[in-house]
């Protein structure tokens, strides 16, 4: 997976992140959707994120793979 550099996330639409309010957990191409699917369960599993939340953006990473 290439880096995000912090020019190019900062210019991301809303609509490319898993939590788009909060503009966490970034989905600009199939990589980075893998990558917040196991984030994700890193944070429920720390108790850094609720499960709904993870729920969301398991969501949309799987609508980004195709799954």
């Amino acid at each position: 997976m290439s880096k995000l550099k912090a020019e190019t996330r900062n210019n991301l639409p809303a609509s490319k992140f898993g939590l788009p309010g909060a503009r966490k957990y970034p989905m600009p191409d199939k990589a980075h959707a893998a990558d917040a699917k196991g984030r994700a369960t890193q944070q429920v599993k720390q108790g850094s994120l609720s499960e709904s939340a993870a729920a969301r953006i398991r969501a949309k990473a799987n609508r980004m793979l195709g799954e």
